[in-house]
């Protein structure tokens, strides 16, 4: 019946609720409590002997326990129950009379019928219920039982994070095999304790012969206690409840992730077709600069001086690649170690297109050369000149290589 109600609750509680702080390691406690117990039942002759109070026997505990849900919980608890007086109902003449370990499954009853708010009630009430072994100690006839016990806890949850429980606990022990002893007086006056077997007829008859039969084999009792909950992997004392989404939210942000990984994949192709492309360039600047370092003399201005390298752009472009700055950034260098020098850019297109468009991209593309070299270099204007060539197809072989801007060192021309 136990495990039964125990996976009952644990699966209710995990329906209506979905809670962090549930590892192996989370939600274990440790306590103490101290009271005292009594017989419910005491043979007619105690009855007639022992006065109100003397029957009380102190008793003090430990517990250790872990909480698996918000309800269900197992804790393991040690009992020592003390001397009640000088002749006890176990005929025990020890300090300690009776020690009992018990396994005990608890139920959280406010959690079970109210449902768990995120965090601890201020008064929380506690079922309690399990199996144990006891010991009795002295002469008694049986020293050892199975036990049973039942508690209910009405437990206050103290502090600012709820760490500290303080209870009070009436409770009921009861000894499942306990021995159904006769009682009787011998001459000395001393009360001894003979096991018998339970039967009627054997009652009666022992009874005839001046032996009471005793049904003493509970222990009622009342105890104060105080618990300390260990600090959780969430980072508090009890758990938590976790932060859920609903669908229509899960449903948004799944399309805003798929809308950004697309979006990534488009800037990726965009940086892949860019880098071939630079690779390209970078290719055909290699191959340029391969070619032998030596003056151009084109027929119709033989006497000019060109200087190497040269600017290459794209079909029907002004603006320069990232990869041709290397080509304009060498004439700067030697126009600075050249103070004296002046230079003039010619640009040229190739022959394909109409001529006019031809003759103003030429223009254009030795202009954007001429800002690179004032603007990103820092080279005086006034050392700076240049000349649209319109198109042409004897630079070169190649068509892309009559795209091209040139310079020419205007102090060395003969």
């Amino acid at each position: 019946m136990m495990l039964a109600a125990a996976m009952m609750t644990a699966n209710v509680s995990a329906q209506n609720t979905v809670l962090t702080s549930n590892k192996g390691s989370d939600n274990w406690y440790f306590g103490i409590n101290a009271g005292v117990a009594s017989t419910p039942w005491l043979s007619e002759v105690e009855r007639s002997n022992a006065t109100k109070f003397k029957a009380l026997s102190p008793n003090a505990s430990l517990r250790v326990g872990r909480n698996f849900t918000t309800v269900f919980g197992l804790v393991a608890e040690g009992t020592l129950y003390g001397l009640s007086d000088k002749k006890s109902v176990l005929s025990s003449k020890t300090f300690v009379e009776v020690t009992n370990v018990s396994l005990l499954g608890t139920f959280n009853l406010c959690n079970l019928f109210g449902g768990y708010t995120g965090e601890p009630r201020l008064f929380e009430v506690t079922a309690l219920g399990g199996f144990g072994w006891m010991h009795a100690y002295g002469n008694a006839p049986k020293t050892n039982f199975v036990t049973s016990k039942f508690a209910i806890d009405f437990a206050f949850n103290l502090g600012a994070d709820k760490a500290w429980q303080l209870y009070l606990e009436p409770n009921i022990t009861y000894a499942l095999d306990g021995w159904k002893p006769f009682e009787m007086e011998n001459q000395s006056g001393i009360y001894y304790y003979e096991p018998a077997i339970y039967n009627p007829s054997n009652m009666v008859s022992n009874i005839n012969h001046g032996m009471k039969y005793d049904l003493s084999t509970a222990l009622l009792g009342v105890n104060i206690g105080v618990t300390y909950k260990f600090l959780n992997s969430n980072g508090k004392h009890n758990f938590t409840k976790a932060q859920l989404r609903d669908q229509r939210e899960i449903y948004d942000l799944n399309n805003k992730i798929n809308n950004m990984r697309r979006s990534i994949e488009t800037k990726d192709q965009q940086l892949l077709e860019r880098d071939n492309r630079i690779e390209e360039l970078e290719q055909a600047l290699d191959e340029c600069n391969k070619r032998p370092n030596k003056t151009v003399v084109v027929e119709e201005v033989k006497k000019e001086t060109f200087l190497q390298p040269i600017v290459i752009f794209g079909q029907g472009k002004s603006t320069i690649d990232a990869a041709q700055y290397a080509s304009i950034e060498m004439i700067a260098k030697y126009m600075r170690n050249h103070p004296e020098s002046k230079v003039l850019i010619r640009g040229y297109a190739s022959p394909e297109g109409n001529p006019e468009l031809n003759q103003k991209l030429s223009v254009a593309r030795a202009t954007s050369v001429m800002t690179a070299l004032i603007n990103r270099y820092k080279i005086a204007s006034n050392r700076i000149t240049i000349e649209g060539m319109g198109a042409t197809d004897s630079l070169s072989e190649e068509i892309d290589f009559n795209r091209v801007a040139m310079f020419i060192d205007t102090t060395k021309s003969k």
